[in-house]
């Protein structure tokens, strides 16, 4: 892709991707665990025959794929190399790429991790990046505003299911409002007037139980992990996230790659979760 190329916004192509093909994201996870159980050795052959299978089986038919970028960053620059390919390879497909590398620095810092990620030419380029806001969300400006201009996406941490996560995500600010609530409040405002859907998501975990004390209506998408091997079932999106269920994009990792190494039997897994998750989200 050349620095010249105009994408239409990440929301918009997102909405379409999720009408089309289902509201489902499948991590490429490669654990070491997750290596020996598809009897790959956890090297970079095994790396790269792990991207190539899964992008074989699915990229032609999920919305996103979300590689992990730290199990690639482990094998050095050949890890890497591994990544750019399966980024490449994933696009091609028809597939959007979240990269999850939650990046979050200030100043210069954070506008070359935006570079690494959000710059239309870079190796890495993807449609999304998730990123940390807690550095303050003011923190993110060097990002937001290169996705603007690539037609990229973010996004943010805000109500993450890991247990940690509410020490910092849950603590109360001056005017009663905590600090997840915060971060969709800014979101909401990064996202106003689009259409059809903002290009600055959440990272909202479908584990959380009842979320109807916020506001979860920021006119963007919410990345759900915890959909399978966490808990979470297609069935309990609407009533975690209710009148934003159609705006979720579940993320699905060893649900779906626990499947593998075959790769019709990752290709039926993606499609019977992708449809668990529509008729689930239509009946809401």
């Amino acid at each position: 892709m050349t620095s010249t190329t105009v994408l239409e916004p990440f929301g918009a192509r997102l909405r379409r991707a999720m009408d089309e093909r289902g509201p489902l994201c499948v991590g490429i996870d490669p654990h070491a665990s997750l290596l020996a159980e598809w009897g790959l050795n956890d090297d970079v052959a095994g790396l790269e025959r792990f991207s190539r299978t899964v992008v074989e089986a699915v990229a032609d038919r999920v919305a996103v794929l979300k590689p992990q970028s730290a199990f690639f960053e482990r094998f050095g620059s050949r890890g890497v190399a591994v990544l750019e390919k399966a980024v490449e390879e994933a696009r091609a497909a028809g597939a959007l790429v979240v990269m999850d590398a939650k990046r979050g620095d200030i100043g210069s810092t954070m506008a070359a991790y935006a570079e690494s990620f959000l710059r239309k030419d870079a190796p890495l380029f993807s449609d999304a990046l998730t990123v940390s806001p807690y550095l303050g969300y003011g923190s993110l400006k060097p990002a937001v505003d290169l996705a603007r201009e690539s037609g990229a996406g973010l996004f943010v941490l805000a109500l993450t299911s890991n247990p940690e996560g509410g020490e910092v995500q849950h603590a109360v600010r001056d005017g009663g409002r905590n600090v997840g609530a915060t971060m969709l409040a800014h979101l909401a405002a990064e996202n106003a007037g689009e259409e059809p859907l903002g290009s600055f998501g959440a990272v909202v975990g479908a584990t959380l139980g009842d979320l109807s004390a916020y506001d979860l209506d920021i006119n963007g998408p919410l990345l759900a992990p915890g959909i399978g091997a966490q808990g979470a079932t297609p069935a309990d999106l609407p009533r975690v996230f209710g009148a934003a269920a159609g705006n979720v994009v579940p993320n699905a990792s060893r649900g779906v790659l626990r499947h593998g190494p075959d790769v019709g039997a990752l290709r039926r897994a993606a499609d019977r979760l992708a449809t668990e998750i529509r008729t689930a989200v239509t009946a809401s």
